[in-house]
């Protein structure tokens, strides 16, 4: 479902239309099409080109490169939903005879699995892939070129072993999995493994001269699950809004949150670039916003998926060129242009219909030593532990229903928050992972571990 554009200001379609006509100009791109989504629906589409009275629209193919990776990724999420794998499953045990099977699952999801960055041989994306038609003419004779599971090497072969994976496991190829676990069921009817009219051709523009170069556009064979596929600003926008907000039917929300999660060491320079990388997305900050999704690219093209969860404002790129735009920065600038302009109105705040007792004796003040502490009970029927002021240790926690809780995020995530009440009922503390808070700092009737001096507070006299 679409939207009417007019739904945003005319001064925010404006400023969208500017940010990618000076992309396209500066970048000297062929063509360039963005969308924005917001709200889980398209509420603007544009596209600037060098051929007058042939603008692209949101429903023209561009080649989308390692974007790719991300439908991979959420077809072996499937796969681990099922309790057909474990993602702590080292790769062996469900495509034996690899070379790399030590890698775990996860580990070739977040590019930890120690492969090399390209396979080996001629430049494979410019390349037939039956120049590579089994995996070993993938990986080489030695696929590791660092220590598994230690650091952040993005793998390209890596991608290729999770599609095998996909194909081992299902009995039927990569494509035809993609094409009826994801692409048939979100609708995305105009993503494809092979191009599908009307669809842009890739374009290689000279960096000193204002000509261009036709780009191949080969079939990568096995290296299909990690930059194949064929896709148009229209349906990556709907994908955004999957990856944003989950489909049953496909992922359910919290293993997309999962997703978006770091899942892997990386470097300094990443992180003070403010980059890391998921289970299959990337995750970068960026002017103070969180922006999650995936980059691609091909000879002959560029592309850009970016998604500002809190904001609920998504953005898509595609050029047809192999440099020129920097997409990412232009995707990230589409989302924040709309999340300043029009910010998102929040739902209206509403009162939990009902409330248990013992939980509402836990909320308020709580010390955990001299740090002043609140536990807040929220509409979701979360209850939420973060300091009274100032920065801190924060968490949500989920209640177990046996009066714990676990916690959701941050230091505190999966450790169990448990009230500890004396023989009347009344709550003596909290015990946080061995920490225990008290109503009153070093509360001496208390548990404190260490004890409570006896003579209790005093001045220096």
């Amino acid at each position: 479902m679409t939207t009417p554009q007019e739904e945003l200001l005319p001064g925010t379609r404006r400023a969208l239309l500017h940010r990618i006509a000076v992309a396209q100009a500066e970048g000297r791109a062929p063509s360039l099409v963005a969308t924005v989504v917001r709200g889980g629906a398209t509420v603007w589409s544009g596209a600037r080109t060098s051929v007058e009275g042939q603008s692209p629209d949101e429903n023209v193919q561009y080649r989308i490169g390692s974007i790719t990776k991300t439908f991979t990724a959420v077809l072996v999420l499937r796969l681990r939903d099922e309790g057909v794998l474990d993602l702590g499953d080292p790769l062996e045990k469900h495509l034996p005879g690899t070379g790399a099977g030590a890698a775990t699952v996860a580990e070739l999801l977040a590019h930890s699995g120690g492969l090399a960055a390209e396979p080996p041989g001629p430049w494979w994306e410019r390349t037939p892939g039956s120049l590579r038609p089994e995996l070993a003419d993938v990986l080489g004779e030695q696929p590791l070129v660092h220590p598994v599971g230690r650091r952040f090497h993005y793998s390209n072969p890596g991608y290729a072993l999770l599609g095998a994976l996909v194909e081992r496991v299902r009995g039927a190829s990569w494509e035809d999995v993609l094409r009826r676990e994801v692409l048939e069921p979100l609708g995305l009817s105009r993503t494809s493994v092979r191009p599908s009219a009307p669809h842009a051709g890739g374009w290689a523009v000279h960096p000193w001269a204002d000509v261009m170069l036709p780009e191949p556009a080969e079939d990568l064979g096995r290296m299909a699950p990690a930059g194949q596929l064929w896709s148009t600003a229209s349906d990556l926008g709907r994908f955004a809004s999957f990856l944003a907000h989950g489909d049953e039917r496909v992922l359910s929300a919290q293993s997309l949150r999962e997703m978006r999660t770091p899942a892997a060491a990386v470097e300094a320079a990443d992180v003070a670039g403010g980059y890391a990388y998921c289970l299959g997305m990337e995750i970068r900050h960026q002017d103070g916003r969180t922006l999650v999704g995936h980059s691609g690219s091909l000879p002959g093209f560029l592309a850009c998926l970016a998604i500002s969860v809190e904001d609920d404002v998504a953005a898509v790129v595609l050029a047809n060129c192999t440099s020129g735009p920097l997409v990412t920065a232009v995707a990230a600038d589409l989302v924040r242009i709309v999340a300043e302009a029009e910010p998102r109105i929040p739902a209206p705040w509403k009162p939990l219909r009902e409330a248990d007792p013992a939980v509402l004796d836990l909320v308020g003040q709580w010390y955990w030593g001299t740090h002043t502490f609140a536990l807040r009970l929220s509409g979701d029927g979360l209850v939420s532990l973060g300091p009274l002021s100032g920065n801190g240790r924060r968490s949500r926690f989920r209640s177990n229903g046996d009066g714990t809780w676990t916690g959701l995020e941050g230091y505190y995530a999966g450790e169990l928050l448990k009230p500890v009440r004396r023989p009347d009922g009344s709550v003596s503390h909290l015990d946080l992972g061995s920490f225990v808070f008290t109503r009153r700092p070093y509360d001496e009737t208390a548990p404190v571990p260490g004890g409570v001096d006896p003579e209790g507070w005093r001045g220096i006299g």
